[in-house]
Parts: structure tokens; C-alpha cells; sequence
């Protein structure tokens, strides 16, 4: 019991990340991931959850000590599957300690990177980089028309809650609906609250008949902002599935700097908003860069992805020594400042988490503190 004799409130494992799914659904990951839980029940009460990069022994430790329920990691403890599980290896023994403390563990990987507001797009607004699209494409997010009546008191209301929740984006224009005009009608029967009319009696109510599109990837958070901003208790709406082309979904991004800058200046402001000492970097340090394209993690194999796409320098991690003289051969700059700047994503969870499952504040989320970056620079 707490706060005066009044218990907690406890929202499970399943409803955080039901909720978290919505931003970053599984199967925006690539097939030779391993996402979704790792270690431990979703079924179980969570009162703190952790964000981190990685799952090495020093975090679980640091869990324990914070009495964490729930792990939300970026990068997969379980990414090679286990043929045993040995007590005496370093794995082993981390899955070991967390059954014992019953915490459990979610990763989010590639699906993070691919989402809209994930890795790659937090890295770009970092750089101030616009204009973006995905720099290696997967698909394209699946496109629905919402068809929807409602008074007509009530339809500027709820056009402004829809769009909001992301419906109506046609390239660069927002809030994009159509409307008619009409009369609904309507008989409650027995059992029924309604908000016009009576039990009984044919209503005949002067509506609107709203129209617009939406993202599949969107389409639960419009639908629950349409409930919300609609003042019937049961909502007339249709859902029509379109051969429309959506917005192309997939990992990295390209884009152009607001200015153009030297290379040089751009490792600085690499180093500075990725919040890491050192960068590695190939090319003319005193070549204007205005066309970038970066990846998170290990994006080697993206070099001429890049290139093709107009950039002028890549960024990303784990780059090796032959791939970076290919790059630098085909004219291609690279900074390199490390596979562990994933990590700016971790804040963005937090926000997102605090936002969509802490509404009445009794989930507490924080961010790890360990640093998991493994090398030194000496």
C-alpha cells in the first residue's frame, strides 16, 4: 500500500507494449530478426520499466537495484538462438539472474529502426536533416479510406481529432477531408443511452459524412480518436482499403542539411549531437556536404545505396577498412561514429511511453544508465 493507504495501480507487461507495438509493430522487422519478447511473461504487473540500448549483466544488475519490471531494449539478448541454456556462460547466466528477479525483457530492433520517429529519424532530426525518405525501401505503409458521420455540430471537431491521430496527410498537406451533407437516422432500442433522440423513436439527425485517408500504420489511433471526439455511443463509420500507393517504410535515411557544410564541421556535429568523443572519417575534410544519408548500427553494406541516392556522405556504424577505401573510391565521405549511437533512441521511447501509458502517472519509465558502448579510446 502506498501514497496514504491507496494502492498502486498496475498495468501488465502485454498492455505496454500492445501499446508500444502501435509505434513499432513487429512486422516492420526484417525475417532474420529476432524481436518481441525475450525472457519472461508479458501477463505480469509492471510498475518500472527500463530503456536501454543493450542487455549486458551490468544493466540486469542495475534493474535488480531499481526494482525493474519490464526491459524495453533495442538490441536482442536472444538474436542467435539458444541450443542450451548454460548456466556457466555469460548468456546463461544473464537469463538466469533474470527469471530469478522476474524482469522481463522486449526488444525492438530493426522494427525500431524502420518505424517513423525511430532510430534513423532521431538521428536525422539531431542533424537537422529534411526533406527524408528511407534510404534502403521495404515496402510502403498500406492505405485505407475513413468514412465516417457524425452531427454536424460535431465534424469540425472531430476532423481535428482524426488528423491529429494522422489521418488526412497528402504529401506535404494535412487535415485533407471531404464532406457532404445528409440526414442519418436512427432508432435506440432497448438498453440503448443515446446521445439525441429516445428509446423507441426514429431519429432523423442532419449529419455530416466525413472522408478521408489514413495509413494502415496509424489506422487504431485515428479509429480511437474518432471514438473519442464522437458524441454517439456507437460510431457509423466505414473502412475501404485502397490500391493507393502508401508512404515508403524501410531502414536509413537521406535527406539534405538546412545549409551546406564542410565535412569537417560535420563530424563535429556529429560528435556533438550523438554524444560520442570520437568519429572516424573518410573523404575531403574540406568538402561541402548539403546531401547525407545515414543508418544506424552496422550500414556498410548500404555504401552503394547511398551513393545511388545522391548523398555525399554516409553515416553509420562498424564501417571495415576495405568497404571504407570502396566508399572513398567512389567518391563517397564517411563518418563512422560508432554502432552504439542507437542509444539517441532510448530518450524518444521514454517520451513515447510516458506519453501513450502514463497518462494517470503510475508507470514509471527511465533510461538506463550503463554505458554498453564496449570500446575505449586510450
Amino acid at each position: 500500500m502506498v501514497g496514504g493507504g491507496i494502492e498502486k495501480v498496475k498495468c501488465t507487461a502485454q498492455e505496454i507494449i500492445k501499446q508500444f507495438e502501435k509505434w513499432s509493430p513487429k512486422h516492420l522487422a526484417y525475417e532474420w530478426d529476432n524481436v518481441g519478447l525475450q525472457v519472461g511473461s508479458l501477463n505480469k504487473p509492471v510498475q518500472k520499466v527500463m530503456v536501454t540500448l543493450d542487455v549486458l549483466d551490468s544493466v540486469v544488475d542495475e534493474a535488480i537495484e531499481k526494482d525493474v519490471d519490464l526491459i524495453i531494449a533495442h538490441h536482442p539478448l536472444l538474436f542467435i538462438k539458444l541450443k542450451q541454456i548454460n548456466l556457466d556462460t555469460p548468456k546463461g547466466r544473464i537469463v538466469q539472474k533474470l527469471i530469478k528477479h522476474d524482469i522481463t525483457v522486449y526488444a525492438a530492433h530493426t522494427n525500431l529502426d524502420v518505424a517513423d520517429g525511430g532510430v534513423n529519424d532521431v538521428m536525422a532530426d539531431l542533424l537537422n536533416v529534411t526533406q527524408c525518405k528511407p534510404l534502403i525501401e521495404s515496402g510502403k505503409d498500406d492505405l485505407v479510406k475513413l468514412t465516417v458521420f457524425v452531427p454536424e455540430d460535431h465534424a469540425d471537431h472531430l476532423r481535428s481529432s482524426i488528423s491529429e491521430a494522422g489521418a488526412g496527410y497528402i504529401g506535404n498537406y494535412s487535415h485533407c477531408t471531404y464532406q457532404l451533407s445528409g440526414q442519418g437516422t436512427f432508432k435506440p432500442e432497448s438498453g440503448a443511452d443515446p446521445y439525441i433522440g429516445e428509446q423507441g423513436k426514429i431519429e432523423f439527425v442532419d449529419e455530416k459524412r466525413v472522408e478521408t485517408i489514413v495509413p494502415q500504420s496509424k489506422l487504431a489511433d485515428v479509429l480511437r480518436a474518432m471514438e473519442e471526439a464522437h458524441p454517439y455511443e456507437e460510431v457509423a463509420y466505414d473502412l475501404y482499403p485502397l490500391l493507393n500507393q502508401g508512404e515508403s517504410i524501410g531502414v536509413g535515411r537521406v535527406g539534405n542539411l538546412a545549409d551546406s557544410t564542410t565535412l569537417r564541421d560535420l563530424v563535429g556535429k556529429v560528435k556533438e549531437k550523438f554524444d560520442v568523443s570520437h568519429a572516424r572519417v573518410s573523404g575531403d575534410l574540406d568538402k561541402k556536404i548539403k546531401r547525407i544519408a545515414l543508418l544506424g548500427g552496422s550500414g556498410e553494406k548500404y555504401i552503394h545505396a547511398a551513393k545511388r541516392s545522391g548523398a555525399e556522405v554516409f553515416i553509420t556504424g562498424d564501417m571495415t577498412f576495405h568497404m571504407t577505401q570502396d566508399a572513398m573510391e567512389m567518391g563517397l565521405a564517411v563518418i563512422d561514429p560508432g554502432h552504439h549511437v542507437e542509444k539517441v533512441v532510448c530518450p524518444k521511447v521514454k517520451e513515447y511511453l510516458d506519453d501513450k501509458c502514463n497518462q494517470d502517472g503510475q508507470l514509471e519509465v527511465i533510461i538506463s544508465e550503463v554505458d554498453t558502448e564496449p570500446f575505449k579510446i586510450l
